[in-house]
């Protein structure tokens, strides 16, 4: 079966200072981010994981396909497993810039421009109730981007749609530094996106 491990960051933990604390970044990294890489396997493992081989985006995409003995935790620790790996890739201490190419355009199309995709992409990240994330996806049914929001660690793979853009809005990736101010930490975060990244996804999923 696979076997998933924890994923480097591609950058260091202080290195997206002053929006995104050093300690936030180790705890949140080292230790929810692991909680998830270890309660994946294991719960592959109970099923007997060599019968699902498949990379953990293609399981989400299919949970029908797991027993149903398992199938809330492998939602649950494989949505948060994939979840942040697609978190750490998207953020860069080279942020505070805007996307181009492809994803421009396509912003500029459905949401008539980036200042209000912004808008909209915070106003949903603040409105989220209890612990989730916001994404940007782009919806292969319709070839199409969209903003949606789901609660807890569940992962737009298992709605068949392609996470491009996540935030994570759980306390834990911001108490530390911003208390209750979740508004205050969504602004921060627009700081340190990396653009670069997301457009080459974006470019790939769209050809």
């Amino acid at each position: 079966m696979v076997r998933y491990l924890l994923p480097r960051l591609p950058y260091d933990y202080d290195e997206l200072e002053p929006f995104i604390d050093t300690q936030t970044m180790e705890i949140h990294h080292q230790k929810h981010h692991q909680t998830y890489v270890d309660g994946l396997n294991k719960s592959l493992e109970q099923i007997g994981g060599e019968s699902h081989p498949k990379y953990i985006s293609t399981i989400l995409s299919d949970l029908q396909s797991i027993p149903e003995s398992a199938r809330s935790s492998i939602n649950f620790f494989g949505g948060g497993f994939e979840n942040h790996k697609l978190l750490w890739e998207t953020m860069s201490p080279n942020g505070d810039k805007n996307p181009g190419g492809k994803l421009a355009d396509a912003i500029d199309v459905y949401f008539n421009s980036f200042e209000s995709f912004k808008d909209e992409f915070t106003n949903n990240s603040i409105s989220i109730q209890g612990s989730g994330w916001c994404w940007l996806v782009f919806n292969q049914s319709y070839n199409k981007i969209e903003i949606i929001t789901t609660s807890n660690q569940d992962s737009p793979w298992t709605l068949r749609k392609i996470p491009i853009l996540g935030l994570d809005v759980w306390e834990h990736a911001y108490y530390l530094k911003y208390q209750n101010k979740r508004d205050e930490y969504v602004k921060a975060w627009w700081n340190v996106i990396n653009w670069d990244f997301i457009q080459n996804r974006f470019a790939e999923l769209s050809q």
